[in-house]
């Protein structure tokens, strides 16, 4: 059996965490500064390069809560995401893919865009969300595997059918790249990489609008599960040619950072040192509670949303997306991690909630 090489609180976080997978106040006003004599030019009010958002999932498996969630962040979201493995139990009983994208996505992808008014992001991950290193569950229950031709087929006749149905105006086809390429078995990856840009064809070859991407893991990039020697994702670039932007996902306070002020500025920016091509933050965030060593409050979390805003400010950022709007209720996992929401389970605001507000605020200026 294959084992991440992440330490084991970062992966029951991790387990945890993708397992489960108040309106803006006020705009920032211009200060006008005055002379004794004359009045000088209105100072810019600030702004942002990128459009604001999270995906659907729910405190809990109630229809309704996950509605009246959607409604509330809705109103503090330009962008919507939506982040998943594929239903491989349905697409190996014969499903037809595109029969599942209408069942499973494409009302949710309409609410979102024709009632809310937001871009959307899609996120097909053809590898484990919960253990890079290994395969996806429902796949190996069925003793099947993603190195198998006819498996990567159905990957990629899904694809062309979210693509086509759903019509997302950004679509990412392999998540954390860099990570699976250091944890996973060198056959699984290759797979991976063989899948995302066999996807990527395929979508072009019907679609030559759609933003296509991959994501990367920041975090590893920066070395910070093992060494602190930095990596970067130089390969990502080299295996996935086909992209258009880079999505980012990262957890600092899973990587040893203690304070949201700790983490660099050119955090993001680094890993597109000398290129000119677009990123967004497409997961990430900072608990709001103290789970077993990692010390937390609401208040950091907080600090993190405002430090985060000036890492996307660097890398002139064109998204940022929290995967879970609120917390998670995880009454059935003791212990567990669940606390990256701006609210918690009933929907009550959390400090950090103010932070994201101030910057969606901010004039969206892309």
């Amino acid at each position: 059996m294959e084992h991440s090489l992440l330490p084991t609180n970062v992966m029951a976080h991790r387990l945890t965490y993708r397992t489960l997978a108040c309106f803006a106040l006020s705009a920032i006003a211009a200060l006008l500064a005055c002379s004794n004599d004359d009045a000088t030019e209105p100072t810019p009010a600030p702004t942002r390069s990128y459009r604001m958002g999270f995906s659907g999932i729910p405190p809990t498996n109630d229809f309704a809560v996950a509605i009246a969630a959607i409604d509330m962040w809705s109103l503090r979201a330009d962008a919507a995401m939506m982040s998943f493995e594929l239903p491989w139990d349905s697409l190996l009983a014969g499903v037809p893919p595109e029969t599942l994208v209408l069942r499973d996505q494409a009302g949710l992808a309409n609410y979102y865009r024709a009632v809310k008014g937001h871009k959307i992001w899609i996120y097909l991950d053809p590898a484990n969300g919960l253990d890079r290193a290994g395969e996806s569950t429902a796949l190996v229950n069925a003793g099947r595997s993603i190195t198998e031709p006819a498996i990567q087929h159905l990957f990629r006749r899904y694809a062309v059918a979210i693509d086509s149905i759903v019509r997302p105006e950004h679509l990412g086809v392999a998540l954390e790249t860099n990570l699976i390429r250091g944890v996973a078995p060198a056959p699984l990856y290759a797979a991976i990489k063989q899948v995302a840009n066999d996807a990527a064809a395929d979508v072009r070859a019907i679609d030559a609008n759609v933003k296509l991407s991959v994501s990367v893991q920041v975090d590893w990039a920066w070395g910070r599960f093992g060494g602190n020697v930095y990596e970067g994702v130089a390969q990502d670039f080299v295996d996935f040619p086909f992209i258009d932007e880079m999505g980012l996902s990262s957890y600092p306070y899973l990587a040893g950072f203690a304070e949201p002020e700790e983490v660099p500025l050119n955090y993001y920016s680094r890993l597109l040192e000398g290129r000119s091509m677009p990123s967004m933050v497409t997961e990430g965030g900072w608990s709001s509670a103290t789970i077993d060593t990692l010390v937390s409050s609401e208040a950091e979390e907080k600090r993190y949303i405002t430090r985060q805003a000036k890492l996307l400010d660097k890398v002139h950022a064109i998204a940022v997306f929290q995967l879970t709007f609120t917390d998670l209720d995880l009454s059935g996992f003791p212990g567990a991690p669940g606390s990256l929401g701006l609210v918690d389970t009933t929907l009550a605001p959390k400090q950090a909630l103010a932070a994201w507000d101030a910057l969606f605020s901010r004039a969206y200026e892309p």
